[in-house]
Parts: C-alpha cells; sequence; structure tokens
C-alpha cells in the first residue's frame, strides 16, 4: 500500500461519511430519523484500518432497524476500497 499523506486521511474519512449517510438517506426516509451519529477512525500504522461506528435513532413509528447501519459501514469501506484503488 503506497504513504498517504494526512490530506488523503481526511478525504478518506470525510469519504466514509457522505457514503454512509447517503446510503442511509437513500433507504430511509430523514422523516423517520430522529439522530443519526456517524465516526470513523484511521488507524495507519501498519496498513489502512478503518472502523465506522454509525448509531441511528429512529422515529418510534418507523419500521426500520439498526441493520441499515451495517449496510452502510459495508457500503463506505466499499467506497474507500474504491478510493484507494484510484
Amino acid at each position: 500500500m503506497r504513504k498517504l499523506s494526512d490530506q488523503e486521511l481526511d478525504e478518506i474519512s470525510e469519504l466514509a461519511v457522505k457514503s454512509a449517510e447517503t446510503f442511509i438517506y437513500s433507504r430511509v426516509s430523514k422523516k423517520e430519523i430522529l439522530d443519526l451519529d456517524i465516526k470513523v477512525e484511521l488507524d495507519y500504522d501498519k496498513g489502512l484500518d478503518v472502523d465506522i461506528d454509525i448509531d441511528i435513532k429512529f422515529d418510534p413509528l418507523s419500521k426500520s432497524d439498526n441493520t441499515i447501519a451495517e449496510e452502510a459501514a459495508n457500503h463506505a469501506i466499499t467506497q474507500i476500497d474504491s478510493y484507494l484503488a484510484d
């Protein structure tokens, strides 16, 4: 893996958040989500380790569940892989 600059690491972090958020809002109405918190941790000691934590609080009337958070995190990882492949 090539050496990543601080700017590239920031771009990867922003990409992860935006990708996860876009994924979630493409499947669930914003009206159904009371709170959305996306945290991205990058560890670049021995290669790049990415940890994405997504916490969603849904409206009590929403039929959605937190499985979408896992799907969104996986989608964000895929987007990071694509970014790094370029």
